[in-house]
C-alpha cells in the first residue's frame, strides 16, 4: 500500500493499536479495539506495557523488553497490510524509539499518536528522556492528540488556561513540529467543551457541549482510536475528528448505564449500535462520502470558488438552480419532520424546513441581487433530476430512507465548505468567502452532524433490505450532489481568465 493509499471503498479498514493494556477494558488496546470495531474498522493490537489498573487508577505496570516490543510490530507488518496506527501508552524512551523506528521503516499510511504522558491528576507519567522520545515521534504522525496538559508537555510551556490559549500553543506546536494537533478542551472548566483541529496554519474549531457524567475513563484513548479507525474512509482528519468528537459525546452519556466499577467507568463504544453485527450507518456510507467529496472538490466551479476566480456570471447560475433546487427540497425535510418518530428529529428537520426557505433563501437573495441581470431559466436537467430522486423516496420511502437520501446535502456541504473555507481564507478580499463560510463554519458543520446522528439512529432497527434502500438514496443523492456541482460549465478562453457557459446542463 502506498503513502496515501486508502482501502477500497465498502472495505474494513485494518487499523493497528501500538498501547498499554487496561484489564477492566475501558482503556488501553482493549478501549482501542472497541472503538475500531465501533467504527466498522478491523482492530489489531501491539502491547507496550501491561498495567494493573481499573476504574480507581493504575496501581502497577510491567514494561515488555524492546526486543519483544520489535517482534511484536513486525509479526504484524510482515503479514498484515496496516491501513492505519493509534499510537497510545509509550512507557520509556526505549518503547517510543522502537516504535518511531518501525514507524519510519514501513510508514502506514495514517498515524494518530495519543500522547499519554499526564495522569488526570497531574503527576507526569514519562521521565524526561521518555517525553523527549515522544517528542520525536510527532515528526512520524499525522496528527497528535493532546489535552491541554499533554500539549503543555509537549509545547514546553505553561499548562493553557483558557481555550484562546490552548488554541494559540496548538498552532505554535503544529508549526514547530509539522504535525496536525487535535487539541481537546475537556480539561476547562465550565459547560462547554471545546476541541480544534490545527493543521497546516488553519484551525477548525469543533464545538461541543459537556457531558455530565463520571464516565470518563478511556475517553482519550477511545477519541483517538475512533479517530484512526475514521480517517481512512473519511476525505479529511477535520471530518474524521468532527465525526470522532460526536460518537464519543454519546458513548460518554451511555456510560453510567454499563455499571462497570465504582470509580470513573468506561465510555459505551456501542452505544449508537445495539444491533450488533452491524456497522454504524454513516460509517458504512463513510466510502460514498469521501468519494462524492473528492470528486465535488474537482468540478471547475469549485475550484473557481476556492481560489475566487469563479467568473461572477457562473456563481449567479449556480445560485439561481440552488434557490431552485432549496424549495424542492424543504418539501423533502417536511416530510422528514411529518415521518420522524421522536420530538427531537421533528424539530430538527422542520427547523431545516424553514431554514431553505427563509434563511439560506435570503442570502441567496442578497446575492442575486447584485447581479446586473436577473437569472430566469428554468431548472436545469440536473436540478430536476436530484429535485425528482427525493421527492420519490418522500413519497414512497420510509422515514429511514428519507432520512438518508437527504443526509448528502448536509454532509457533502458541510465538508467541501470546510475545504473551501480553508482556501479562501488564505486569499486576500475573497469575493465569495461569506457564501463559502455559510456551509464551511459552525453552526452548519453541526446540523450536518446532528443529520448524522438521525441517519444512524433510523439506521438502528431497520430490516436487511430497507438498510440496503438507505444506503442506495444516500448514494443517489451523492451523485446527484457531485453533478449539481458540475452543472455550470466553466470555460477558459485564455490564461488566466474564465468564462462561464451560461446553458447549464
Amino acid at each position: 500500500m502506498t503513502e496515501r493509499e486508502t482501502p477500497p471503498t465498502g472495505s474494513r479498514p485494518r487499523v493497528l493499536s501500538v498501547a498499554g493494556t487496561d484489564p477492566t477494558g475501558g482503556a488501553g488496546i482493549q478501549a482501542d479495539l472497541k472503538s475500531f470495531a465501533a467504527h466498522g474498522a478491523y482492530g489489531m493490537a501491539v502491547v507496550t506495557a501491561l498495567l494493573a489498573q481499573n476504574t480507581h487508577g493504575v496501581r502497577d505496570v510491567l514494561v515488555p523488553d524492546a526486543a519483544f516490543l520489535r517482534a511484536q510490530l513486525d509479526a504484524v507488518s510482515d503479514d498484515v497490510t496496516v491501513d492505519a496506527v493509534k499510537i497510545g501508552m509509550l512507557a520509556t524512551a526505549a518503547v517510543a524509539d522502537e516504535v518511531g523506528d518501525w514507524l519510519a521503516r514501513h510508514r502506514p499510511p495514517f498515524v494518530v499518536l495519543d500522547p499519554v504522558m499526564v495522569a488526570t491528576s497531574g503527576d507526569r507519567l514519562l521521565d524526561d528522556d521518555a517525553v523527549a522520545a515522544v517528542r520525536r515521534l510527532l515528526a512520524v504522525a499525522d496528527v497528535v492528540t493532546p489535552n491541554l496538559p499533554e500539549l503543555a508537555v509537549l509545547a514546553d510551556e505553561p499548562v493553557a488556561r483558557t481555550w484562546p490559549e490552548a488554541v494559540q500553543q496548538a498552532t505554535r506546536l503544529a508549526s514547530a513540529a509539522g504535525v496536525a494537533v487535535l487539541v481537546k478542551g475537556g480539561h476547562l472548566p465550565g459547560v462547554e467543551s471545546p476541541d480544534a483541529l490545527v493543521e497546516g496554519g488553519r484551525v477548525v474549531e469543533l464545538p461541543g457541549a459537556r457531558v455530565a457524567s463520571t464516565s470518563t475513563h478511556g475517553t482519550g484513548c477511545s477519541l483517538s482510536a475512533a479517530l484512526a479507525a475514521l480517517r481512512p474512509r473519511r476525505p479529511d482528519w477535520a471530518s474524521a475528528a468532527r465525526d470522532a468528537k460526536r460518537w464519543l459525546g454519546g458513548a460518554i452519556a451511555a456510560g453510567e448505564a454499563l455499571r462497570v466499577g465504582s470509580g470513573h467507568g468506561p465510555v459505551d463504544h456501542f452505544h449508537h449500535a445495539p444491533a450488533l453485527g452491524l456497522p454504524v450507518f454513516t460509517d458504512e456510507v463513510g466510502g460514498i462520502l469521501a468519494a462524492a467529496c473528492a470528486a465535488s472538490l474537482e468540478q471547475p466551479f469549485v475550484r473557481g470558488l476556492a481560489d475566487g476566480g469563479l467568473p461572477w456570471d457562473a456563481f449567479v447560475e449556480q445560485l439561481h438552480q440552488d434557490a431552485l433546487y432549496l424549495t424542492a427540497y424543504s418539501r423533502v425535510l417536511a416530510r422528514a419532520s411529518t415521518l420522524a418518530p421522536s420530538a427531537e428529529a421533528q424539530e430538527f428537520f422542520a427547523r431545516g424546513a424553514h431554514s431553505c426557505l427563509a434563511v439560506e433563501r435570503s442570502l441567496h437573495e442578497t446575492y442575486l441581487a447584485r447581479a446586473s441581470v436577473r437569472p430566469s431559466s428554468p431548472p436545469s436537467a440536473v436540478t430536476r433530476a436530484y429535485v425528482d430522486h427525493l421527492a420519490a423516496v418522500a413519497a414512497h420511502g420510509s422515514y429511514a430512507e428519507v432520512v438518508a437520501a437527504v443526509l448528502p446535502c448536509y454532509w457533502v456541504y458541510a465538508e467541501v465548505g470546510v475545504t473551501l473555507l480553508a482556501q479562501a481564507d488564505a486569499v486576500p478580499g475573497h469575493p465569495y468567502r461569506d457564501w463559502v463560510a455559510t456551509y464551511g463554519s459552525a453552526p452548519f458543520t453541526e446540523h450536518a452532524a446532528h443529520a448524522c446522528r438521525l441517519a444512524d439512529a433510523a439506521a438502528q432497527h431497520v430490516d436487511p433490505a430497507t438498510r440496503e434502500r438507505m444506503i442506495a438514496a444516500f448514494d443517489a443523492s451523492c451523485r446527484h450532489e457531485v453533478a449539481f456541482f458540475g452543472q455550470v460549465a466553466v470555460v477558459a478562453t485564455d490564461p488566466g481568465r474564465q468564462v462561464a457557459a451560461l446553458a447549464v446542463r
